[in-house]
């Protein structure tokens, strides 16, 4: 375990880092080969065995180093913005809050067709949830087809590290009062941001 963030900013509770892992699937996987890092975005789904499931690009370069039990690190980021001193009851500097789930593992392929198949339906199960509007058919014609281009690869974790950085320093009302502002900033970023883009 890493002795930073300080103490109060670290959280070990298992539980937790895997309610952030479902939540906020989409993760930040890191793979070094030669002193050089590949480093890819994609949903990896966290199973009943305790391990991570994830499907990547075959002509992704980091695909070759998804096996083997190589080295993997994994990055899980949940909400996060900046907090004004101005949300605080007591006097205070400008901050940021965060969450983060660091794990470190090790990863091999899962070559099985039909077990790929099955992988990437219940993984659409898992994000459809909880309506479901959406059911990816075992005889889909378009995932039939892609299957021949999807590398499915199985992390086994080896060491977790959670970092939740809520203002957990500061006094009971300025905790709330710096939740409060992590739910409204997280909100509010979000549309505008899109509104700009879109």
């Amino acid at each position: 375990m890493s002795t930073y963030p300080p103490k109060q900013h670290q959280d070990n509770n298992i539980n937790h880092m895997i309610e952030v892992i479902k939540h906020y699937p989409l993760a930040t996987i890191i793979s070094v080969n030669q002193n050089i890092p590949f480093i890819t975005h994609l949903p990896l789904i966290y199973n009943e065995a305790g391990k991570l499931i994830g499907h990547i690009d075959k002509f992704n370069p980091q695909a070759a180093f998804l096996k083997n039990n190589n080295p993997i690190t994994v990055i899980f980021s949940g909400p996060q913005c900046y907090i004004s001193p101005s949300i605080y009851t007591t006097n205070q500097l400008p901050t940021w809050n965060y969450i983060k789930v660091h794990l470190t593992g090790t990863v091999k392929a899962i070559e099985s067709k039909e077990v790929l198949k099955h992988s990437i339906i219940k993984m659409t199960e898992f994000l459809e949830a909880p309506l479901h509007k959406y059911v990816l058919e075992p005889d889909n014609p378009r995932m039939l087809g892609a299957l021949d281009y999807i590398n499915m690869f199985e992390i086994t974790i080896n060491s977790w590290e959670g970092k939740f950085k809520l203002s957990q320093d500061k006094k009971t009302e300025d905790i709330k009062n710096a939740k409060a502002e992590l739910i409204r900033a997280n909100t509010e970023s979000m549309e505008h941001f899109l509104n700009k883009i879109i």
